[in-house]
């Protein structure tokens, strides 16, 4: 009991402990991928920057699309490859000097690096994939060969069969 302390103001405890916890787990959080100081301004976690993706297949227009959402991004700062059947778009959105010196009231843009993969499916023409960007959504399209598109099958049959067993209907 000899390393008991008494305080007047128990809350105070309560709050000493939080303090330290969101001290520990800010210094953690701060050495990941996409963390930094300006991001967590605004009391939110750091995050990696991971833009969504749409992959689709056009059946009307046997082709493959993936629209990207890379709003604030300069088309100069993406690259996209192929190898196989994986697209492989990555980039960075960059904080411009001017929001670097400011005093944000909220900063929950995230910015830095990206990485994003899409498997391709079956019959997609890679040597004629195209990329367009428009209103910040990066568009990438390839033609697929009408064999490897999904169809509908028919099943046969459909009504019941009697069978007549032993004397039974």
């Amino acid at each position: 009991m000899t390393n008991l302390t008494y305080r007047e103001n128990a809350s105070q405890n309560v709050y000493d402990v939080r303090r330290d916890f969101d001290n520990v787990l800010n210094r953690f959080l701060g050495g990941w991928p996409g963390g930094s100081r300006e991001q967590s301004r605004g009391n939110l976690f750091p995050v990696a920057f991971a833009p969504p993706v749409d992959a689709f297949v056009d059946r009307d227009g046997k082709r493959f699309v993936a629209n990207i959402a890379l709003p604030g991004v300069d088309p100069k700062d993406v690259n996209i490859s192929v190898q196989s059947n994986v697209l492989t778009v990555s980039g960075e959105r960059r904080l411009s000097q001017e929001r670097k010196e400011a005093d944000f009231v909220y900063n929950e843009t995230m910015y830095g690096s990206f990485e994003r993969t899409v498997s391709l499916p079956e019959g997609v023409d890679t040597d004629r994939i195209t990329a367009d960007y428009r209103d910040g959504v990066l568009e990438i399209s390839a033609p697929i060969s009408a064999a490897a598109l999904p169809r509908r099958i028919e099943i046969k049959g459909g009504q019941r069969r009697q069978v007549a067993v032993a004397g039974v209907t």
